[in-house]
C-alpha cells in the first residue's frame, strides 16, 4: 500500500501571517532572502485584495529525519527565531513576507524600486478607486516613501500628504498594515466625518470593508505540506522543483543546511573566511593548479565514497550479504544522507586525496586544470589515494593507476552514468591493487586507430590525453631539446600546436579535418612555434638550428621523442607523415592502456561522417 507523504488543505491567510509572527512557520536558512520590488508588492495586494489566486504554498512539518535550520520569516519578532517551528515554508516565501511585511507590522517596507534602488514605502489602497469597477485595481495600491508625502519639482510641491490619520481619512486612504487590526482606525474614520456631518464617507467605507478589506479577511491560501517522513532527497527535489526562479541549489548548499541545524559551517570549512584570516579547503586544494576547477560537490562526492564504503565494511563485519549490504555511493542521495560526524571523520583524508590526486597528474604531465582530461576522474582517484596514502607511490601500484587511468581517458567512458562508476572503479581498483581482477573499466577500455583522425577539439578528454602522454614519454623542446618538465612548461608557456603549420596545409590542399587532427600536433612552448611560424617544415627545421641551442642531428633526436619521422618531416611529405605518426600515436596509446593496438576505422565525431584518408584529402581538395 502506498502512503501519500503530502497533506493538501486550504488555510486563510490570516492564520498562516500569525503563525509567521508567532514563530510556527519559518523558512529553511539556505532560502535566498526577500527579494520581490515594489511593483510585487503592489500586483499582489491587489490580487488578494479582488479574491484572485495568488498559487499555492509549499511546506515541510519538522520533526523528521532532515534538520534544516530555520530562521524566521524577514521583519517577524526576534521572539520568533527563538520558537522551533511547526513547519518550514519551501514554497512561497516571496509572497509571504511580502504580505506579511505590508499587512502586519507597523514599519514601513523596505523593498525596491523598478531599478532596483533600495526604497522605503508605507502601502495604502485608495478607497474611491478600488470600489471603482471601472478602474484597474493596482491603480488604486499605491506606495508612499517614509515621509508618506508624495511631491513634485523636488519636493516643493506636495501631491499627497498622508503623514497623519486625519490626512489618512480625509483623502480616504485605508493603511494596508491596517488590514488585519482596522477597527481603531475604522473607529477614527467614522468620527472624523460624523464630525463633519457626512455620512456619504462613512457608507463608503462600509462598503470598502465588506468588499475589500474582508476579501483579505476571507482569503485562503493552497497548502500543500510534506510529512516529517519524506526523505531529504525527495524535499530537496521538490524544493527544487518549485523553486524555479531561483538558483538551483546543489548538494552542497543543501548539506550546508543541514548541518547548520547541528551548528557546523559547512560553506566556511570549505570556502575560509578571509575576514577572519581563516582558510578553506578550496584555497588549499586550489594551490595546486591543476585542482584549480574542483567543484564542492566534487570534494562531497569522494567523501561520500570513502563513508559508505566503510559502512559496507561494518555491515559486512555484521554478517550481512547481498542485498542486505549497503552500496558504495556517491550520489546526490547519499551526500545529502552523509552524517556530519562521517563529514568531519574523513574531511582531512579527502583533501590529502585531492593534493595527491594533483600530485599524481603532474607525474603524468598535467598541470593545469583545463588539461586534465577528465574532471569528473579526479574524484574517484583523490578517494582512492585517500585510502591508499603514501602506498599509491609504490611502482607496482602507481602501474595499475596509470593504467587505470588512462584507460578511463582514451576508452572514454568518464562522459556520461559517472557516479555508477566512481562507486565501481573505487572499490575495484582497491581489489585490483589487492590481487584482485582488473576493474570493468580497465576491461571495457577500447581504442580504434580511426579516433586518432577525429580528434580535433580541445575538449575533447582523449585529445588532452594525447597532449599528456606525449610530454609523460619524453617530448623535448625542438629549440632547446629540454626535456618538459613542469618549470619548462609554465616558463615556456607550453601548449600544443600544428606540427605542419595550418597556412602551408592550407595552400598545400590538404583537407582541415585531416590537418587540424591531434596526429598533426604536438606540445611545444610558444618560443618554438612563433619560429615555426607559417613556412613548411623543411624551411622551419632549418630556422630551429639557427635559432636554437642544437644541431640537425640533435634535432632529429628531438623530433623522434614527439613520434616524428625527421625524414618525412624534413621531405614535406605531409601523407607519409601522418601514416608514420599516427601508428606511432596509437602504439603509444595503447601501451598506456595496456592494449593491444585496434587498427579499426574511425567515424568523425563532430558530424558523423567517414574519416578521410590524407592522401584522400588532398585529392578532394585539390
Amino acid at each position: 500500500m502506498t502512503v501519500s507523504r503530502f497533506d493538501s488543505t486550504k488555510t486563510l491567510l490570516r492564520d498562516l501571517l500569525k503563525m509567521s509572527k508567532e514563530g510556527k512557520i519559518q523558512l529553511p536558512d539556505f532560502q535566498r532572502g526577500w527579494v520581490w520590488g515594489d511593483e510585487d508588492i503592489r500586483g499582489l495586494i491587489a490580487s488578494i485584495s479582488q479574491s484572485f489566486p495568488v498559487g499555492a504554498l509549499m511546506m515541510l512539518k519538522t520533526g523528521g529525519e532532515i534538520n534544516f535550520k530555520p530562521r524566521p520569516v524577514e521583519g517577524a519578532p526576534i521572539a520568533a527565531g527563538q520558537v522551533m517551528p511547526e513547519a518550514l515554508l519551501l514554497d512561497g516565501q516571496q509572497r509571504i513576507t511580502s504580505l506579511f511585511q505590508t499587512t502586519m507590522r507597523p514599519d514601513v517596507v523596505k523593498t525596491f524600486n523598478e531599478k532596483k534602488k533600495a526604497i522605503n514605502r508605507w502601502y495604502y489602497i485608495d478607497i474611491e478607486k478600488a470600489l471603482n469597477s471601472e478602474t484597474n485595481r493596482e491603480k488604486a495600491i499605491i506606495g508612499l516613501p517614509e515621509n508618506k508625502r508624495l511631491t513634485s519639482t523636488f519636493g516643493r510641491n506636495v501631491l499627497l500628504d498622508l503623514s497623519t490619520a486625519e490626512l489618512e481619512y480625509e483623502h480616504l486612504m485605508f493603511p494596508v498594515n491596517r488590514i488585519f487590526s482596522d477597527r481603531d482606525w475604522q473607529y477614527g474614520f467614522e468620527d472624523f466625518w460624523r464630525e463633519r456631518g457626512d455620512n456619504d464617507k462613512r457608507d463608503l467605507y462600509r462598503k470598502f470593508y465588506d468588499s475589500v478589506v474582508s476579501a483579505f479577511d476571507h482569503y485562503q491560501l493552497p497548502v500543500i505540506t510534506l510529512n516529517a517522513e519524506t526523505p531529504r532527497e525527495a524535499v530537496c527535489l521538490v524544493f527544487e522543483k518549485v523553486n524555479t526562479g531561483g538558483k538551483k541549489l546543489d548538494a552542497f548548499e543543501l548539506l550546508t543546511a543541514i548541518y547548520a541545524a547541528d551548528e557546523f559551517e559547512l560553506r566556511k570549512d570549505w570556502y575560509g573566511d578571509p575576514k577572519a584570516g581563516i582558510e578553506g579547503r578550496l584555497t588549499r586544494l586550489c594551490k595546486n593548479p591543476v585542482l584549480a576547477e574542483v567543484a564542492s560537490t566534487d570534494f562531497l562526492q569522494a567523501l561520500s565514497l570513502l563513508s559508505t564504503r566503510d559502512q559496507r565494511r561494518r555491515a559486512e563485519k555484521k554478517g550481512k550479504t547481498g542485498r542486505d549490504l549497503p552500496p558504495v555511493s556517491c550520489t546526490r542521495a547519499s551526500i545529502l544522507d552523509l552524517p556530519l560526524g562521517d563529514y568531519k571523520r574523513y574531511a582531512e583524508r579527502v583533501e590529502e586525496g585531492f593534493i595527491l590526486a594533483a600530485r599524481f597528474l603532474r607525474t603524468q604531465k598535467i598541470y593545469r586544470a583545463k588539461d586534465v582530461p577528465y574532471k569528473t576522474q579526479i574524484v574517484p582517484l583523490a578517494a582512492l589515494l585517500s585510502e591508499l596514502g603514501d602506498l599509491w607511490n609504490q611502482e607496482t601500484i602507481k602501474a595499475k593507476i596509470r593504467r587505470w587511468f588512462w584507460c578511463g581517458i582514451f576508452g572514454e567512458l568518464y562522459g556520461s552514468a559517472i557516479e555508477t562508476r566512481f562507486a565501481n572503479d573505487f572499490v575495484d581498483v582497491r581489489s585490483w591493487i589487492e590481487g584482485g581482477g582488473e576493474p570493468e573499466t580497465v576491461r571495457e577500455a577500447n581504442f580504434q586507430a580511426g579516433r586518432l583522425d577525429t580528434m580535433r577539439s580541445r575538449l575533447s578528454a582523449a585529445y588532452k590525453g594525447i597532449h599528456a602522454l606525449l610530454m609523460s614519454k619524453g617530448a623535448r623542446d625542438l629549440r632547446s631539446g629540454d626535456a618538459i618538465d613542469d618549470t619548462i612548461f609554465w616558463d615556456e608557456n607550453v601548449d600544443i600546436h600544428h606540427i605542419f603549420p595550418q597556412d602551408w596545409c592550407k595552400k598545400s590542399g590538404i583537407d582541415p579535418k585531416v590537418y587540424d587532427a591531434v596526429v598533426n600536433k604536438t606540445p611545444l612552448t610558444r618560443r618554438t612555434n612563433q619560429i615555426i611560424g607559417k613556412v613548411a617544415p623543411s624551411v622551419y627545421l632549418g630556422k630551429l638550428v639557427a635559432k636554437g641551442s642544437t644541431d640537425a642531428k640533435k634535432l632529429d633526436e628531438h623530433l623522434r621523442f614527439h613520434l616524428i619521422d625527421p625524414v618525412l618531416l624534413r621531405n614535406d611529405d605531409f601523407e607519409e607523415f601522418y601514416r608514420s605518426r599516427k601508428s606511432a600515436l596509437l602504439e603509444l596509446v595503447c601501451a598506456a592502456m595496456g592494449k593491444s593496438p585496434d587498427e579499426g576505422g574511425g567515424v568523425d565525431e563532430e558530424e558523423g561522417e567517414e574519416v578521410l584518408e590524407p592522401e584522400d584529402a588532398i585529392v578532394l581538395a585539390t
